[in-house]
């Protein structure tokens, strides 16, 4: 059981592991981009306040995501030399 955990744990380190994580993280965006829709046609102001927050932190996850893809674009070049 602790391999298969091993093995999941280095996926989610991996390339394709941080870019399905990238994927994942934007498919939310559209659910907040729903959610902020259906609060401004409905006026109602703390529900478009969770919409933004939502979408700040999506913007964050990302943000880090594409960070770590960076870092390791940079592991790799440095690993050739």
């Amino acid at each position: 059981m602790s391999g298969k955990l091993s093995k999941a744990k280095d996926f989610k380190k991996s390339k394709p592991g941080t870019y399905l994580s990238i994927g994942t993280t934007l498919f939310g965006a559209v659910s907040v981009a729903k959610q902020a829709k259906k609060a401004r046609l409905e006026g109602d102001k703390l529900q478009l306040v969770d919409a933004v927050v939502s979408a700040a932190a999506i913007a964050t996850g990302v943000a880090l995501l594409v960070r770590e893809l960076r870092r390791m674009s940079a592991d790799d070049v440095l690993a050739d030399d």
